[in-house]
C-alpha cells in the first residue's frame, strides 16, 4: 500500500496517510499531498537512538522516517558486549557451551564450530542436534520421551521435571 504525506509549502503537515484512504476521500491523492516511505525502526548493535521516534524528511525528493543515530562509545559498546556474555554465562548448564565465543560484529555468541544443517529425518523422528561441550562439537541426542522433559547436557540424555 502506497503512503502519502500532506504538505503545504514544502512543509509537511501531519501523518502519512494511505492512498486508498485518501482516493476514498478525496476521489484522488490530491497534489499537495507527496509520496512517503516508511522505514522501519532499525535494529541497532552499536548505535543508540538520539531520539525514540522517526522524523519525516525529504530524502532523494521522497518524504520518508529517518532515525536519528549516534554510534555508541567504546565505553558503551564494551558494557553491551559483556552484558551478552554474562547473560550467555548465566544460563543453566553454560559450561557446556564454555568454547563458544563473542561475534562482535553481531554482538552474539558463536560456537567454534558452524552448526550443521538440519536433517529433516532426524527431527522427524524426535531427533534434535545440540552442541556438546564434552566433544567440543555438535551431536545428536536421543529421541525425547512423552512428558515433561529437558535436556542434561552433561548426561547427555533427557531428564524428567516437574
Amino acid at each position: 500500500m502506497n503512503l502519502y504525506i500532506k504538505t503545504e509549502d514544502g512543509q509537511i503537515k501531519n501523518h502519512p496517510a494511505y492512498e486508498d484512504n485518501l482516493i476514498q476521500a478525496f476521489g484522488s491523492v490530491p497534489s499537495h499531498w507527496e509520496p512517503f516511505i516508511r522505514v522501519v525502526r532499525p535494529n541497532l548493535i552499536y548505535q543508540v537512538f538520539v531520539k525514540d521516534k522517526p522524523t519525516y524528511q525529504k530524502v532523494n525528493g521522497v518524504w520518508t522516517d529517518v532515525w536519528d543515530l549516534r554510534d555508541m562509545t567504546a565505553e558503551e559498546k564494551a558494557a553491551k558486549q559483556q552484558e551478552v556474555i554474562d547473560e550467555f554465562n548465566d544460563r543453566p548448564q553454560a559450561s557446556n557451551w564454555s568454547a563458544w565465543t563473542l561475534d562482535e560484529a553481531t554482538n552474539t555468541m558463536i560456537p567454534p564450530i558452524p552448526r550443521p544443517e538440519p536433517d529433516q529425518a532426524k527431527l522427524d523422528a524426535g531427533i534434535k542436534t545440540f552442541w556438546c561441550g564434552a566433544d567440543s562439537n555438535w551431536k545428536d541426542t536421543p529421541v525425547r520421551p512423552e512428558g515433561n522433559y529437558k535436556f542434561d547436557f552433561f548426561a547427555w540424555q533427557w531428564v524428567a521435571f516437574e
